[in-house]
Protein backbone atom coordinates (compact mmCIF):
# COMPACT_ATOMS: atom_id res chain seq x y z
CA UNK A 1 0.00 0.00 0.00
CA UNK A 2 1.78 3.50 -0.87
CA UNK A 3 0.64 6.77 0.38
CA UNK A 4 -0.12 10.35 -1.73
CA UNK A 5 0.55 13.13 0.12
CA UNK A 6 -2.64 15.26 1.39
CA UNK A 7 -3.57 17.32 -2.26
CA UNK A 8 -5.10 20.51 -1.79
CA UNK A 9 -8.19 21.60 -3.57
CA UNK A 10 -9.09 24.86 -3.60
CA UNK A 11 -6.74 27.30 -0.90
CA UNK A 12 -3.92 25.64 0.72
CA UNK A 13 -3.37 22.12 3.23
CA UNK A 14 -3.26 21.86 6.81
CA UNK A 15 -2.70 19.02 8.82
CA UNK A 16 -5.88 16.45 9.44
CA UNK A 17 -6.40 15.21 13.02
CA UNK A 18 -8.17 12.32 14.35
CA UNK A 19 -11.45 13.39 14.98
CA UNK A 20 -11.34 15.35 11.51
CA UNK A 21 -10.51 11.66 9.72
CA UNK A 22 -13.43 9.67 11.41
CA UNK A 23 -15.63 13.01 9.82
CA UNK A 24 -14.17 12.43 6.32
CA UNK A 25 -16.39 11.36 3.30
CA UNK A 26 -14.76 8.50 1.20
CA UNK A 27 -14.70 9.07 -2.38
CA UNK A 28 -12.88 6.28 -4.38
CA UNK A 29 -12.21 5.81 -7.75
CA UNK A 30 -9.67 3.94 -10.44
CA UNK A 31 -7.17 4.47 -12.38
CA UNK A 32 -6.14 2.35 -15.66
CA UNK A 33 -7.20 -0.89 -16.94
CA UNK A 34 -6.10 -4.35 -15.35
CA UNK A 35 -3.64 -3.67 -13.14
CA UNK A 36 -5.80 -0.83 -11.87
CA UNK A 37 -5.05 1.59 -8.67
CA UNK A 38 -7.60 2.13 -6.61
CA UNK A 39 -7.40 5.64 -4.72
CA UNK A 40 -9.59 6.36 -1.72
CA UNK A 41 -10.28 9.85 -0.84
CA UNK A 42 -11.33 11.46 2.33
CA UNK A 43 -13.07 14.91 1.91
CA UNK A 44 -13.47 17.46 4.36
CA UNK A 45 -15.21 20.83 4.54
CA UNK A 46 -13.72 23.27 7.18
CA UNK A 47 -16.63 26.22 7.51
CA UNK A 48 -13.91 28.85 9.48
CA UNK A 49 -11.46 29.23 6.38
CA UNK A 50 -13.17 27.72 3.67
CA UNK A 51 -10.32 24.94 3.33
CA UNK A 52 -11.25 21.51 1.54
CA UNK A 53 -8.92 19.04 2.48
CA UNK A 54 -8.40 15.77 0.78
CA UNK A 55 -6.32 12.81 1.67
CA UNK A 56 -5.72 9.85 -0.74
CA UNK A 57 -4.07 6.68 -0.21
CA UNK A 58 -3.42 4.66 -3.19
CA UNK A 59 -4.11 0.61 -3.22
CA UNK A 60 -2.49 -1.35 -6.14
CA UNK A 61 -5.07 -4.35 -7.00
CA UNK A 62 -4.75 -7.05 -9.36
CA UNK A 63 -0.95 -6.61 -8.62
CA UNK A 64 0.66 -8.98 -11.96
CA UNK A 65 2.64 -12.06 -10.42
CA UNK A 66 6.51 -12.29 -11.11
CA UNK A 67 7.68 -14.36 -13.84
CA UNK A 68 9.40 -16.58 -10.73
CA UNK A 69 5.94 -16.81 -8.58
CA UNK A 70 4.02 -18.09 -12.84
CA UNK A 71 6.99 -20.57 -12.97
CA UNK A 72 6.42 -21.51 -9.28
CA UNK A 73 2.88 -22.20 -9.33
CA UNK A 74 3.50 -24.16 -12.39
CA UNK A 75 5.76 -26.53 -10.92
CA UNK A 76 3.38 -27.05 -7.92
CA UNK A 77 0.48 -27.92 -10.34
CA UNK A 78 2.64 -30.27 -11.94
CA UNK A 79 4.97 -32.19 -9.80
CA UNK A 80 6.25 -35.41 -11.59
CA UNK A 81 9.17 -34.75 -13.25
CA UNK A 82 9.40 -33.93 -16.97
CA UNK A 83 11.80 -34.82 -19.93
CA UNK A 84 14.37 -32.19 -20.41
CA UNK A 85 13.64 -31.75 -24.30
CA UNK A 86 9.89 -30.51 -23.43
CA UNK A 87 11.13 -28.98 -20.20
CA UNK A 88 13.41 -26.70 -21.51
CA UNK A 89 10.80 -25.44 -24.60
CA UNK A 90 7.89 -25.34 -22.03
CA UNK A 91 9.77 -23.04 -19.79
CA UNK A 92 10.53 -20.61 -22.11
CA UNK A 93 6.96 -20.71 -23.44
CA UNK A 94 5.35 -20.05 -20.22
CA UNK A 95 7.92 -17.07 -19.65
CA UNK A 96 7.36 -15.46 -23.05
CA UNK A 97 3.43 -16.07 -22.37
CA UNK A 98 3.71 -14.65 -18.93
CA UNK A 99 5.09 -11.58 -19.96
CA UNK A 100 2.38 -11.25 -23.12
CA UNK A 101 -0.41 -12.32 -20.56
CA UNK A 102 0.43 -9.25 -18.19
CA UNK A 103 0.95 -6.77 -20.39
CA UNK A 104 -1.95 -3.86 -20.06
CA UNK A 105 -3.02 -4.13 -23.96
CA UNK A 106 -3.45 -7.89 -23.05
CA UNK A 107 -7.29 -9.34 -23.81
CA UNK A 108 -7.66 -13.47 -24.37
CA UNK A 109 -8.76 -14.09 -27.94
CA UNK A 110 -9.80 -17.20 -29.70
CA UNK A 111 -7.19 -17.30 -32.83
CA UNK A 112 -4.51 -16.47 -29.72
CA UNK A 113 -5.64 -19.82 -28.03
CA UNK A 114 -5.94 -21.99 -31.14
CA UNK A 115 -2.11 -21.13 -31.97
CA UNK A 116 -0.51 -21.72 -28.06
CA UNK A 117 -2.71 -24.98 -28.64
CA UNK A 118 -0.95 -25.69 -31.56
CA UNK A 119 2.40 -24.88 -30.88
CA UNK A 120 1.89 -27.15 -27.47
CA UNK A 121 0.42 -30.20 -29.52
CA UNK A 122 3.22 -29.81 -31.88
CA UNK A 123 5.82 -29.69 -29.09
CA UNK A 124 4.47 -32.41 -26.55
CA UNK A 125 3.89 -34.70 -29.72
CA UNK A 126 5.19 -38.42 -28.78
CA UNK A 127 4.77 -37.66 -25.04
CA UNK A 128 5.16 -40.32 -23.24
CA UNK A 129 1.29 -40.06 -21.34
CA UNK A 130 -1.60 -38.50 -23.03
CA UNK A 131 -2.67 -38.04 -19.16
CA UNK A 132 0.32 -36.03 -18.12
CA UNK A 133 0.15 -34.33 -21.17
CA UNK A 134 -3.27 -32.84 -20.08
CA UNK A 135 -2.16 -32.15 -17.22
CA UNK A 136 0.87 -30.27 -18.10
CA UNK A 137 -1.23 -27.86 -20.36
CA UNK A 138 -3.67 -27.66 -17.68
CA UNK A 139 -1.24 -26.80 -14.79
CA UNK A 140 0.57 -24.65 -17.51
CA UNK A 141 -2.40 -22.41 -18.25
CA UNK A 142 -3.65 -22.37 -14.73
CA UNK A 143 -0.39 -20.94 -13.71
CA UNK A 144 -0.96 -17.75 -15.62
CA UNK A 145 -4.34 -17.08 -14.41
CA UNK A 146 -6.36 -18.45 -17.26
CA UNK A 147 -8.90 -21.57 -18.38
CA UNK A 148 -7.51 -24.02 -20.10
CA UNK A 149 -10.96 -25.44 -20.55
CA UNK A 150 -11.96 -22.12 -22.59
CA UNK A 151 -8.21 -22.80 -24.58
CA UNK A 152 -9.29 -25.92 -25.71
CA UNK A 153 -13.20 -25.25 -26.45
CA UNK A 154 -12.32 -22.16 -28.52
CA UNK A 155 -9.29 -23.82 -30.21
CA UNK A 156 -11.55 -26.48 -30.98
CA UNK A 157 -14.50 -24.50 -32.61
CA UNK A 158 -11.84 -22.30 -34.87
CA UNK A 159 -10.73 -25.51 -35.95
CA UNK A 160 -14.30 -26.93 -37.05
CA UNK A 161 -15.15 -23.80 -38.58
CA UNK A 162 -11.82 -23.77 -40.73
CA UNK A 163 -12.60 -27.60 -41.79
CA UNK A 164 -15.78 -25.92 -43.74
CA UNK A 165 -14.00 -22.71 -45.05
CA UNK A 166 -11.45 -22.34 -48.17
CA UNK A 167 -9.41 -19.59 -49.28
CA UNK A 168 -12.44 -17.50 -50.42
CA UNK A 169 -15.17 -17.88 -47.33
CA UNK A 170 -11.94 -17.51 -44.78
CA UNK A 171 -11.29 -13.93 -45.65
CA UNK A 172 -14.74 -13.12 -45.98
CA UNK A 173 -16.18 -13.74 -41.92
CA UNK A 174 -16.63 -9.44 -41.56
CA UNK A 175 -19.61 -10.23 -44.44
CA UNK A 176 -21.41 -12.99 -42.71
CA UNK A 177 -22.96 -13.79 -39.76
CA UNK A 178 -21.83 -16.65 -36.94
CA UNK A 179 -19.97 -17.69 -33.85
CA UNK A 180 -16.32 -17.73 -35.18
CA UNK A 181 -17.38 -14.59 -38.03
CA UNK A 182 -18.32 -12.90 -34.57
CA UNK A 183 -14.68 -13.59 -32.82
CA UNK A 184 -12.75 -12.46 -35.70
CA UNK A 185 -14.80 -9.40 -36.19
CA UNK A 186 -13.81 -9.19 -32.97
CA UNK A 187 -10.80 -9.51 -33.40
CA UNK A 188 -10.15 -7.03 -36.49
CA UNK A 189 -11.86 -3.63 -34.49
CA UNK A 190 -10.06 -4.09 -31.48
CA UNK A 191 -6.55 -4.71 -33.97
CA UNK A 192 -7.72 -1.50 -35.56
CA UNK A 193 -7.53 0.67 -32.82
CA UNK A 194 -11.22 0.25 -30.96
CA UNK A 195 -10.19 -1.66 -28.01
CA UNK A 196 -7.39 -3.98 -26.15
CA UNK A 197 -5.25 -6.52 -28.82
CA UNK A 198 -1.44 -7.69 -28.30
CA UNK A 199 -0.06 -9.41 -31.28
CA UNK A 200 2.10 -12.20 -30.38
CA UNK A 201 3.12 -15.39 -32.22
CA UNK A 202 0.53 -17.75 -30.95
CA UNK A 203 -1.57 -15.35 -33.01
CA UNK A 204 0.64 -15.75 -35.81
CA UNK A 205 0.65 -19.53 -36.04
CA UNK A 206 -3.22 -19.57 -35.14
CA UNK A 207 -3.82 -18.00 -38.78
CA UNK A 208 -1.46 -20.17 -39.91
CA UNK A 209 -3.40 -23.43 -38.42
CA UNK A 210 -6.86 -21.85 -39.72
CA UNK A 211 -5.32 -21.28 -43.23
CA UNK A 212 -4.02 -24.78 -42.99
CA UNK A 213 -6.80 -26.16 -42.43
CA UNK A 214 -9.24 -24.38 -44.92
CA UNK A 215 -6.34 -26.46 -47.33
CA UNK A 216 -5.55 -22.78 -48.25
CA UNK A 217 -1.63 -22.14 -48.33
CA UNK A 218 -1.60 -19.85 -51.05
CA UNK A 219 0.13 -16.70 -49.71
CA UNK A 220 -2.48 -14.01 -51.47
CA UNK A 221 -5.12 -15.51 -49.08
CA UNK A 222 -2.52 -14.59 -45.46
CA UNK A 223 -2.14 -11.45 -47.21
CA UNK A 224 -6.24 -11.27 -47.67
CA UNK A 225 -6.62 -12.33 -44.32
CA UNK A 226 -4.28 -10.28 -42.26
CA UNK A 227 -5.72 -6.90 -44.13
CA UNK A 228 -9.42 -8.16 -43.07
CA UNK A 229 -8.35 -8.49 -39.57
CA UNK A 230 -5.90 -5.41 -39.29
CA UNK A 231 -3.06 -7.51 -38.62
CA UNK A 232 1.00 -6.32 -40.06
CA UNK A 233 1.59 -9.13 -42.75
CA UNK A 234 5.23 -8.92 -42.23
CA UNK A 235 5.10 -9.54 -38.64
CA UNK A 236 3.23 -12.78 -38.83
CA UNK A 237 5.68 -14.09 -41.87
CA UNK A 238 8.36 -13.43 -39.43
CA UNK A 239 6.80 -15.69 -37.03
CA UNK A 240 5.83 -18.12 -39.31
CA UNK A 241 9.23 -18.53 -40.17
CA UNK A 242 10.37 -18.98 -36.36
CA UNK A 243 7.62 -21.09 -35.79
CA UNK A 244 8.55 -23.47 -38.79
CA UNK A 245 12.32 -23.15 -37.56
CA UNK A 246 11.27 -24.10 -34.27
CA UNK A 247 9.12 -27.27 -35.44
CA UNK A 248 12.75 -28.58 -37.50
CA UNK A 249 14.43 -28.27 -34.69
CA UNK A 250 12.14 -30.13 -32.31
CA UNK A 251 11.85 -32.92 -35.07
CA UNK A 252 15.66 -33.17 -35.13
CA UNK A 253 15.82 -33.40 -30.83
CA UNK A 254 12.62 -35.77 -30.91
CA UNK A 255 14.54 -38.04 -33.60
CA UNK A 256 18.01 -37.61 -31.74
CA UNK A 257 16.14 -38.51 -28.40
CA UNK A 258 14.37 -41.94 -30.39
CA UNK A 259 17.81 -42.90 -31.62
CA UNK A 260 19.11 -42.35 -27.77
CA UNK A 261 16.42 -44.32 -26.43
CA UNK A 262 16.61 -47.14 -28.96
CA UNK A 263 20.46 -47.39 -28.63
CA UNK A 264 20.03 -47.65 -24.91
CA UNK A 265 17.35 -50.43 -25.40
CA UNK A 266 19.13 -52.43 -27.21
CA UNK A 267 21.89 -52.75 -25.34
CA UNK A 268 19.66 -53.64 -22.00
CA UNK A 269 18.41 -56.45 -24.38
CA UNK A 270 21.31 -57.34 -25.01
CA UNK A 271 22.82 -57.17 -21.60
CA UNK A 272 19.65 -59.15 -20.46
CA UNK A 273 20.26 -62.21 -22.94
CA UNK A 274 24.52 -62.00 -22.14
CA UNK A 275 23.01 -62.29 -18.98
CA UNK A 276 20.61 -65.06 -19.55
CA UNK A 277 23.20 -66.69 -21.34
CA UNK A 278 25.84 -67.47 -19.18
CA UNK A 279 22.95 -68.41 -16.05
CA UNK A 280 22.06 -71.21 -19.00
CA UNK A 281 26.12 -71.93 -19.20
CA UNK A 282 26.33 -71.97 -15.70
CA UNK A 283 23.05 -73.94 -14.56
CA UNK A 284 24.41 -76.83 -17.58
CA UNK A 285 28.07 -77.29 -16.08
CA UNK A 286 26.67 -77.28 -12.78
CA UNK A 287 23.92 -80.23 -13.77
CA UNK A 288 26.82 -82.26 -15.74
CA UNK A 289 29.30 -82.20 -12.81
CA UNK A 290 26.56 -83.54 -10.27
CA UNK A 291 25.92 -86.10 -12.75
CA UNK A 292 29.24 -87.46 -13.05
CA UNK A 293 29.65 -87.09 -9.43
CA UNK A 294 26.12 -89.43 -9.43
CA UNK A 295 28.15 -92.20 -11.92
Amino acid sequence: MAAIASLPFAAGVRHVSSSERRSMVPVSSSVGSSNSVKIVCGVRCNRINSRLVVRCVATQSDVPPTVSETKYNFLKAYKKPIPSIYNTVLQELLVQQHLMRYKRTYQYDPVFALGFVTVYEQLMEGYPSNEDKDQIFRSYINALNEDPDQYRADANKLEEWARTQNGSSLVEFSTKEGEVEGMLKDISERAGGKGNFNYSRFFAVGLFRLLELANAPEPSVLEKLCAALNINKRSVDRDLDVYRNLLTKLVQAKELLKEYVDREKKKREERVESQSQKANETITKCTGDIHLTML
